[in-house]
């Protein structure tokens, strides 16, 4: 367990899979990127990063979105609540890992892509239209520039830019 030393209460649980190894600093990078997240959309409060395993992470869409199989990512918003808590975080590390091989991108920049576009669910973003993923994507591209990562949407625009 990792917690936050800034202004919010995170914290970067390591379930499974080799997060940890691969990357080596995945749980601090993934702090960097939920802070750099909750600072960008200026929204204060805690939150539970969970790195995990294809096998938890297709548990938890089981259980609570009735879908099959592992995700990358996945958010759990808490209800309102006095404590300022915004909700959970939850990764898969080998869909993560394939996905990242696949894009042609760094594991460590693909990790820090996810954490900040789950942070931002638990924070009210969302990309259901067009018009709320270009604002969404366009936070992230922001979030990950300040992190010294690219921009994860510029090969979908045909952007040339190094992942």
């Amino acid at each position: 367990m990792t917690p936050d030393d800034g202004n919010s209460d995170i914290e970067v649980l390591v379930e499974g899979g080799e997060w940890g190894r691969i990357p080596p600093d995945a749980p601090t990078l993934a702090l960097r990127a939920a802070r750099a997240a909750l600072a960008a959309a200026n929204a204060p409060g805690g939150l539970a990063i969970l790195l995990a395993d294809d096998a938890r992470l297709a548990a938890l869409n089981s259980a609570f979105r009735a879908k099959a199989g592992p995700t990358n990512v996945l958010s759990f918003p808490a209800p309102a609540n006095p404590e300022g808590w915004l909700g959970d975080v939850a990764l898969a590390f080998e869909t993560c890992r394939r996905e990242a091989e696949a894009q042609g991108k760094r594991l460590e920049h693909h990790l820090q892509h996810l954490v900040a576009h789950g942070v931002l669910h638990l924070v009210g973003y969302d990309h259901e239209t067009d018009a709320e993923a270009s604002v969404m994507e366009g936070l992230e591209a922001k979030i990950l520039a300040g992190l010294g990562a690219p921009d994860p949407y510029a090969a979908e625009r045909g952007d040339h830019g190094q992942s």
